[in-house]
């Protein structure tokens, strides 16, 4: 099998909220947006291909109780361009599951933050390596998998 991910789709409360967190503070483009009433959305990327797409059609807040998307994870090269993310994520106000980076286990030397978008939705943003060192803060666990 040759299957790879096209895109993520997540729904969302309200569109205009959530493009500018995903546009402004995560650096994605808006490559479409439909703006009819009752079928607003944005397919946002770099380049041609959508990465993340926003559908307003939810009712509540993101519910890790339910079945369905645990987290989104997002990769950059390295650990100075995580905390660059950090950074911009604190002036916007986000709520972080751990506080800066932390490894995604015991030992690892890759590792990344943990925080939540405005409807609640878990992110993650990580890099291969630049973690050694750094706190799990599970030692049973993957850190990805309890936030």
């Amino acid at each position: 099998m040759s299957l790879r991910t096209g895109h993520i789709g997540l729904n969302v409360t309200d569109l205009d909220r959530s493009l500018a967190f995903y546009r402004d503070v995560l650096g994605f483009q808006v490559l479409a947006e439909g703006k009819e009433d009752g079928r607003r959305y944005a397919f946002l990327g770099e380049g041609p291909s959508p990465v993340v797409t926003l559908w307003q059609q939810a009712q509540g807040a993101y519910d890790p109780g339910h079945a369905g998307l645990h987290h989104l994870a997002l990769e950059v090269d390295t650990a100075e361009q995580v905390r660059e993310y950090e950074t911009a994520l604190r002036g916007y106000g986000v709520d972080f599951a751990y506080e800066g980076v932390v490894a995604h286990r015991e030992g690892s030397a890759s590792g990344g933050i943990f925080f939540h978008d405005p409807d609640g939705t878990r992110l993650e943003i990580s890099a291969p390596r630049g973690a050694e060192g750094a706190p799990a803060p599970h030692a049973s666990a993957p850190t990805c998998g309890f936030f």
